[in-house]
């Protein structure tokens, strides 16, 4: 059987199997990073816009008592967590960034390619404030400047790594794995009987 699928795979792309083996991946990988370089064009436009428009302290209220852009500078992690550590969070976002570029052949599931498109996109958004900004490379603070009340100020980077992060969470408890495959339940208590065990 999984020879004359390979033989039907051949067959529609021209008999060349490892122009098969590419289309079952090259349409995820494209959307990943599709989705990244939306975010991180959209985050250093609006960025450069607010530092340009708004490095006076000037402040727009677009609700009242709900939402107003500011410029404020970060450098902790999103949502200004752990503001003293700029080093240590500009080490994590270059981990994830790695470990994307390195599993983004590995995606067959649309969903992963979005989760980890906006992760990856957030993730190099506020990577090049830190490199890029002052008061130095690898200090550098983040630009943020959506300000809702009762909510810490965040930028557009922010909200792609949160909402990627919310959606991994989402596929992985539904056991959703990154090569489109999906873990089923357990039969039992025990789990799933291993082969070498069935009688």
């Amino acid at each position: 059987m999984r020879e004359l699928q390979a033989t039907g795979e051949s067959a529609l792309t021209g008999g060349d199997p490892s122009t098969a083996k590419s289309s079952r991946f090259v349409r995820p990988v494209v959307l990943l990073a599709a989705v990244a370089v939306a975010i991180v064009v959209a985050d250093l436009a609006t960025k450069v816009w607010v530092v340009h428009h708004y490095a006076d302290g000037h402040v727009t209220t677009l609700i009242p008592r709900v939402l107003e852009i500011e410029e404020a500078r970060n450098g902790g992690a999103a949502f200004g967590i752990a503001g003293g550590a700029t080093i240590l969070f500009t080490i994590v976002a270059v981990a994830v960034i790695a470990f994307i570029v390195r599993n983004a052949t590995r995606i067959h599931h649309l969903g992963w390619a979005v989760a980890l498109g906006l992760l990856l996109g957030g993730a190099i958004g506020n990577l090049g404030d830190r490199v890029f900004r002052s008061p130095g490379v690898f200090r550098g603070h983040v630009v943020d400047w959506i300000y809702l009340h009762h909510w810490p100020i965040f930028n557009l980077a922010d909200s792609g790594i949160v909402i990627g992060g919310l959606l991994a969470v989402a596929l992985a408890g539904r056991g959703y794995r990154l090569d489109g495959s999906r873990e089923q339940p357990s039969d039992g208590p025990d789990g799933d009987l291993d082969e070498r065990d069935s009688p």
